[in-house]
């Protein structure tokens, strides 16, 4: 990158653009529609709460098979640029991030790019999860063509896949609130500087050409708090 295509910002730097936090908010909402609809469907004290149990089921099923449409739309063209971009970032582990993953996160001088090692984990296992439910869930719903033992197996793989779905989605939503910084980017796409040069010295150096320097440096540049 060029000293002229870089961003000249002065207190933020872009994180993420308005397709990645479009794609992200779209899915937030049909996974939670999917963990609401789903814990009706399958607590039969919230099913009979609620009642309209089709009706319940209808949704479940529709925001199920809408959940790979807001990917689909969101990656070709130049609107895709950056999630394009963030899609092979995840699949790549330098070896600073297998060190954060020995150290469980305390390694110190450790120079992570735009996204920490648990992301990239949990953004793997979201999506072979999601292809899962995605096909276990048809296999129960349009059961005619498949033997008993395929719809039980469906079943029970659903079932599971769903719990560990949940705690992975509850897991994130924990962890984004305890770093508003990071929860805000997906609020506003942008990051403060001291954020990123603290967090993500590596993205930080990629994005801007400038030396992150220490995280003990870039932590005292942090704006003060209220």
């Amino acid at each position: 990158m060029t000293s002229l295509s870089r961003p000249r910002l002065g207190g933020e730097l872009p994180r993420f653009d308005g397709a990645e936090r479009m794609l992200h908010w779209a899915n937030a909402i049909l996974v939670g529609v999917l963990m609401a609809t789903g814990l009706v469907l399958y607590l039969g004290e919230l099913s009979s709460l609620v009642g309209r149990r089709n009706l319940v089921r209808d949704i479940h099923v529709a925001a199920g098979l809408a959940l790979p449409l807001p990917l689909l739309l969101s990656l070709p063209g130049r609107r895709g640029k950056g999630l394009r971009g963030d899609l092979s970032t995840l699949n790549r582990f330098s070896p600073d991030d297998w060190r954060w993953l020995r150290s469980r996160g305390r390694a110190k001088g450790v120079r992570l790019g735009k996204f920490n090692p648990g992301q990239k984990l949990n953004a793997a296992f979201v999506a072979g999860a999601g292809v899962v439910m995605l096909a276990s869930g048809s296999i129960m719903r349009f059961f005619g063509p498949f033997p008993l033992d395929w719809r039980t197996g469906a079943t029970f793989v659903h079932d599971w896949t769903a719990l560990g779905l949940g705690l992975a989605v509850m897991g994130h939503v924990w962890l984004a609130l305890a770093d508003p910084e990071a929860f805000r980017s997906m609020l506003t796409g942008r990051v403060p500087r001291w954020w990123a040069r603290s967090k993500r010295p590596r993205w930080y150096e990629e994005l801007t050409g400038e030396p992150a320097g220490s995280t003990e440096a870039a932590e005292g540049t942090r704006a003060p708090g209220p």
